[in-house]
């Protein structure tokens, strides 16, 4: 007899359709699982033999045939077991496999047969929702593990079904009214999930960091920040996600289909609502930080999407990660291309990253001794490659904190308050830019500078003076161009003045170094 079940897999972070059919004929009892799966399907068979007999049914002692379809496309996860035990309780009539057409079954099965969660829940939701008749069935019902349920629950137009057991699955298959769906509120669960644990108050000093900071995240610049160990750069780089606008429910919903897609969703309430904020270790691969494998997964560069990419120490780093950040900073995307498949993954975000000023990182500490000399000093700097230092705009030095800003029990400004004057400027940047296909000033290429950059006869003095006697280059010029245009929108100036060149000029400290 042959039964047939819905499922779905993932390709990177996407999901499709996966047709599970389950034919079972007289011979030896042998399992045989045929549609390029991977090993975790293949150790299947062990685990839903196991769940079958512990839960009260019977395994068939026959010829058990499990195809999956497409056959085309390689599979892999553990996520098919329970549609597969019901597929064989269906075949063995020991359920009614005529409702079976009606569900979209997700789970990996325990050897108790309790059903434990899967990753990529949501990109499957969503792409039940994009096609509701991918499967020749006229209904959108999602069998899934209970742990998984709210993250589905999130996307409107499927109906949710949440189970422990299998057990309780063949009991909703053979009477479904004994069930009800889940159903829950997404902006109120939106809302509960939008505060952050860190807050700018609590960052003592080092107020012109603070103030390059509040410009690179209305402009959408890079940032670099240079200070000795302990002047406070990873303390500022987590805070940066709260004063960053607040999420947009499609922006969450990338985010969180993302981190669902590889299993990393960090709470039980299906959705993320906050700014993400990676801080990879500085002996991270290539593969990791920009994504790839086989059968290519997302890295960190996606994994901080719509967020910030903290990226500490930042020349002890591999050089060839570096380089590949490249083209996500250019394109806000990164393409893994591999024999069997080419995967585009989003990777827009703020790159935020830290160094000390040399390799001892006392250069610039008063009340230290630095110990390196200059060839060391610049062996350490040139780590960094032209090419990747260009798409920074923003390079900022945090001296070393005193007593006085230590002891200071005053807070600083909090985040709330320096949030609102940076939706503002965006505001103003969305305007400006409403049919340039862009959103932010760090995003301007010359003809775009030479439009909405317009200087006083003060700045262009200024600037040329700044050109020539501090030697900047081509690209630092229009560096400087792009951060007055946005120190300009938060002073609410229509033309760059004086003082806005002259506090981007500051802004360009390795320039004026090198």
């Amino acid at each position: 007899m042959i039964s047939k079940v819905y499922s779905f897999g993932l390709q990177g972070i996407d999901a499709y359709p996966v047709e599970i059919e389950i034919d079972i004929s007289p011979g030896l009892p042998t399992v045989n699982i045929v549609g390029l799966p991977d090993s975790s399907i293949k150790e299947a068979r062990e685990r839903v033999k196991s769940a079958i007999k512990n839960s009260g049914f019977e395994w068939p002692a026959e010829r058990i045939t499990i195809s999956l379809a497409p056959s085309s496309v390689r599979k892999e996860g553990s996520c098919f077991d329970l549609a597969i035990a019901l597929g064989i309780l269906a075949a063995t009539a020991q359920i009614q496999s005529q409702n079976l057409s009606n569900y979209n079954i997700i789970g990996e099965l325990a050897l108790d047969g309790s059903i434990r969660p899967s990753g990529g829940i949501l990109a499957i939701a969503m792409a039940i929702v994009k096609d509701k008749n991918t499967q020749g069935t006229e209904y959108s019902n999602l069998v899934l593990p209970l742990e998984n349920a709210k993250e589905a629950a999130i996307v409107s137009g499927i109906s949710v079904w949440p189970l422990k057991t299998l057990k309780e699955a063949v009991e909703f298959i053979n009477n479904q009214n004994l069930y009800q769906p889940l159903k829950i509120n997404l902006e109120d669960l939106f809302k509960e999930n939008t505060s952050y644990a860190v807050d700018f108050s609590e960052v003592k000093g080092q107020y012109s960091a603070k103030r390059a900071i509040e410009v690179a995240i209305c402009g959408g610049h890079n940032i670099l920040m240079i200070g000795p160990p302990g002047s406070g750069k990873t303390m500022l780089a987590k805070r940066i996600p709260t004063i960053m606008p607040n999420l947009t429910l499609e922006e969450a919903l990338d985010i969180t289909k993302i981190h669902s897609a590889i299993g990393i969703l960090p709470n039980t309430n299906g959705i993320i609502a906050t700014r993400p904020f990676r801080s990879p270790h500085h002996g991270i691969s290539s593969v990791a930080l920009i994504g790839g494998g086989s059968l290519p997964i997302p890295g960190e560069v996606s994994l901080a999407h719509h967020g910030v990419l903290f990226l500490d120490e930042l020349p002890e780093f591999n050089r060839n990660s570096l380089e590949a950040l490249r083209i996500p900073l250019e394109e806000g995307s990164i393409r893994i291309s591999r024999i069997l498949k080419s995967i585009n993954f989003p990777a827009a975000f703020v790159l935020v990253a830290a160094m000390n000023p040399c390799p001892c990182g006392y250069y610039t500490n008063p009340n230290k001794t630095c110990t390196c000399n200059t060839t060391k000093i610049h062996n350490y700097r040139s780590k960094i490659s032209g090419p990747l230092l260009d798409r920074i705009d923003i390079h900022i030095e945090l001296p070393a904190l005193k007593y006085q800003e230590l002891s200071d029990i005053k807070d600083s400004e909090p985040s709330y308050i320096i949030k609102a004057r940076v939706e503002n400027v965006r505001g103003i940047q969305k305007e400006r830019f409403k049919d340039e296909k862009i959103f932010f000033n760090a995003r301007m290429n010359a003809k775009l500078i030479r439009k909405y950059c317009y200087l006083d006869k003060g700045a262009k003095e200024l600037l040329k003076l700044a050109i020539s006697e501090l030697g900047f280059s081509a690209r630092a010029y229009d560096k400087i161009l792009k951060i007055s245009r946005t120190i300009a929108d938060l002073a609410g100036s229509e033309d760059i003045l004086r003082e806005h060149i002259s506090e981007a000029v500051q802004y360009r400290s390795l320039d004026r170094q090198l």
